[in-house]
Formats: C-alpha cells, sequence, structure tokens
C-alpha cells in the first residue's frame, strides 16, 4: 500500500512544493474522483511548473526594483492619450526584447510614462526576462559610486546582460560629459542584442539640444532610434483623477 504521507515529505525534500500540494489536493478527492494514473501526473507536472513560474517571476519583480506596481489591464488606452488598445497588445508580448527594439515613451508629466514602463517591465518578469528599472537620477548615483570603488567596468557588464532595462524620467537634470560616455557605452554594448525603455518629459526631437555635444548625441540616439518604437502619451494628468 501506498504511504501517502511518505510521498508527500518526499516531494517537499526534494523541493517539489507545486508537485506536493496538487498530490495532496488529488488524494484529498473521494476515490471514484481521482484521476487515473497518467492524469495524476499530467496533473502533478502542470501544476509544479506553474509554482516554479511563479517563483520565478517574483524573484525577477524583487530584483527589478520597479517604480510602480503596475499591470497591463490598468494602462489607459484612448485616441485622446494617443496610445490605443491596439498597439498595447502588440508590445504585451514581449517580442520587442527578443527583437532587441527599443521603446522611447515621451509626454508630459502625469501622463502615465512610468507607469506603461513598469506595467511592460511586470509583463516581461512574467514571461520569464529579466528587467532593471533605474532612475536617471539613481543611474547617475550608480556611475559615480562605481568610479569611487572601482566596480565600474562591472556595472556596465552587469547592465549589459539585461534583457531589459528601464531608464525613467531621462532628461530631467544636465549630464556631464562622462555620464554621456556612460550611457553611449551602455547603448553600444546593448546594440542589437538588448532592449530598452526610456521614458522622458522631452519629446525625442529635443534629445539632441539636450545631449548638447553633436559626436556624442548622434552616436546616442544613433544606438536608440535604431530599432525603436516611439510612443508619445498625451492628455492631462492621470494624476488629477486620484
Amino acid at each position: 500500500m501506498i504511504n501517502t504521507n511518505a510521498t508527500l515529505e518526499q516531494l517537499e525534500q526534494l523541493r517539489l512544493h507545486g508537485m506536493a500540494q496538487a498530490y495532496q489536493s488529488a488524494i484529498a478527492l473521494p476515490l471514484d474522483q481521482q484521476p487515473t494514473p497518467h492524469e495524476l501526473l499530467a496533473h502533478l507536472v502542470q501544476a509544479e511548473m506553474q509554482n516554479r513560474t511563479g517563483q520565478r517571476t517574483q524573484m525577477y519583480l524583487k530584483l527589478s526594483k520597479l517604480r510602480y506596481d503596475a499591470v497591463l489591464e490598468q494602462v489607459q488606452c484612448s485616441a485622446q492619450r494617443n496610445f490605443t488598445r491596439d498597439q498595447l497588445l502588440a508590445l504585451a508580448d514581449c517580442s520587442f526584447i527578443q527583437r532587441a527594439e527599443n521603446l522611447l515613451i515621451t509626454g508630459a508629466t502625469g501622463c502615465g510614462k512610468s507607469y506603461l514602463a513598469c506595467a511592460l517591465g511586470r509583463q516581461a518578469c512574467s514571461l520569464g526576462y529579466k528587467v532593471y528599472y533605474l532612475g536617471m537620477n539613481r543611474f547617475i548615483e550608480k556611475l559615480v559610486l562605481s568610479r569611487l570603488d572601482g566596480s565600474y567596468i562591472k556595472l556596465l557588464n552587469q547592465l549589459e546582460k539585461v534583457p531589459l532595462i528601464i531608464l525613467d524620467d531621462f532628461g530631467m537634470a544636465p549630464l556631464d560629459h562622462n555620464t554621456k560616455l556612460a550611457l553611449l557605452q551602455l547603448l553600444e554594448d546593448r546594440y542589437g542584442k538588448r532592449s530598452t525603455i526610456i521614458t522622458s518629459q522631452l519629446p525625442v526631437k529635443s534629445w539632441y539640444q539636450y545631449l548638447n555635444e553633436p559626436t556624442l548625441a548622434d552616436a546616442i540616439m544613433d544606438r536608440l532610434s535604431g530599432a525603436a518604437h516611439k510612443i508619445e502619451l498625451k492628455g492631462e494628468s492621470l494624476r488629477k483623477k486620484i
């Protein structure tokens, strides 16, 4: 006779927690409702896969440091916002990450740029992509500290490998020459291999002037715009509705 308690203990010892939970639920059913051996095996495997996917997603979300706990279902789409449901659906499968395409999201303060970026970041985590969110001020702080402690190259190497990076609030404060060089190096390392989402209050056409160094501006914009989706959000601030 099978010792179900021993089986449950062994599943937990093997860290097959999803499988253990599904097995416990299955054996709790009346005998005439319990699945066949083949059905039970399929159910246990599916439960374990779902459990591991959920754990991976939670780990990726924690590491991502997303600014907002945003979800795609709550992103407002309308003609007035200049962003349609079809555009959102085209991005929802995160195939732009597979194609190493960038997203440049612009619009006035409060229009939902950061929320949209974080919603796409959360979706990417749920689909198995590592994501890292950085406000531009924090990005600059990390660069400064890494130069002081000698980990600058290590930082750039780490950022290069992340499938999706979100740089939020680009254009809010002036960038010094070294920061522009670091941004160029990061974009160069990721060009054609990884995706970057950048949000900004400045329209993309103003980014050259903001960077204010023609040679660097040309190089940075070339790597950003080469394969990019440009989203210009419009309408009143969403924060007024809160």
